[in-house]
């Protein structure tokens, strides 16, 4: 008996529900630190390298990395929680288990792209044989659309299965091996339905990231012009937007500003930090959620499959 087909329908409207992970707010919390966290050590990264001091550079930038890394693995697992309806672990036990367990998404990820190198050394060296004398130019001929190909199923691979599912994978409990054989079998049985639900969900992911940037800025603009006003201060509505647009202002001619406008300004920078954070924040919680969906979505599909098989008369 032959599997049912995929419910394309109830697949993208699964992954289009992904933008209720909005509402978690213990997930909208870790992000919001670990990119506090992430933020102000690549600030001080940035200006330990404007001083020369290089090693303190490159250490604050990869705590920076780290902080964010490791707090967008702990969003992961909160989210993967929500997707699977189970109890929600509390923020301390999910940065915890990130410490615990993210390490596998990198152990992973690692083998695949080792994978991935060895598939480029052979094209290499298909290409290296295209050079001989007098079968090369024929050879090339073969070669031209399998390396074509190759290349475009690899990217493809990457950008819908290895990249986007892998941490979801180590999310729901999988090790790292386990990740990799699981990488495998959906990069075997279920690469164009993760290609279409990831276009789905970049979609999504873009019109959230776009809404709020437009909220943002139009509700932005409206406070910088109120604040002129009401404040009473004499000072540009841009410079009091900076913070919502993700740069700080630093130097103000003073002469275009007034000197009672300062502390306002370096206020705004705080508050519209938080802010950008924010903006940030929502698009990124969909995406996650959405790769959760996705990979579970995908994950029951070839369980149903393989226990199909076993049993064909069921």
């Amino acid at each position: 008996m032959t599997s049912e087909r995929f419910n394309w329908w109830r697949a993208l409207a699964q992954v289009l529900g992904s933008i209720e992970a909005v509402r978690d707010g213990r997930a909208m919390y870790v992000l919001l630190a670990a990119f506090a966290g992430a933020g102000t050590a690549l600030a001080m990264a940035r200006g330990a390298l404007g001083q020369g001091q290089l090693p303190w550079a490159v250490l604050e930038g990869a705590l920076g990395l780290f902080i964010a890394f490791y707090g967008s693995q702990a969003a992961g697992l909160l989210l993967m929680d929500r997707a699977l309806e189970r109890p929600p672990r509390e923020v301390v036990d999910a940065v915890a288990d990130a410490l615990g367990v993210a390490h596998r998404v990198l152990v992973a990820l690692l083998v695949l792209l080792l994978v991935g190198a060895a598939a480029s050394a052979v094209i290499v060296g298909l290409f290296w044989l295209c050079g001989l004398a007098v079968v090369g130019p024929w050879l090339y001929a073969l070669v031209v659309p399998l390396t074509v190909i190759a290349i475009g199923v690899m990217l493809v691979a990457g950008a819908t299965v290895v990249g986007p599912l892998t941490g979801p994978i180590v999310w729901a409990g999988a090790s790292s091996w386990g990740t990799v054989r699981q990488v495998a079998n959906l990069l075997r049985q279920h690469l164009l339905h993760a290609t279409a639900l990831m276009a789905g969900l970049s979609l999504v992911t873009g019109l959230v990231g776009g809404g709020a940037s437009v909220v943002v800025l139009v509700a932005g603009r409206v406070m910088a012009e109120l604040s002129v006003a009401i404040l009473g201060v004499t000072v540009p509505a841009e410079i009091l937007m900076g913070g919502l647009l993700g740069h700080a202002v630093q130097a103000v001619d003073t002469q275009v500003v007034s000197p009672d406008a300062l502390p306002y300004i370096a206020a705004a920078n705080v508050g519209g930090g938080v802010v950008f954070g924010l903006a940030l924040v929502l698009p990124t919680l969909v995406y996650l959620r959405g790769v959760c969906e996705i990979y579970l979505l995908l994950a029951q599909r070839a369980t149903a499959v393989g226990d199909e098989v076993q049993n064909p008369q069921k």
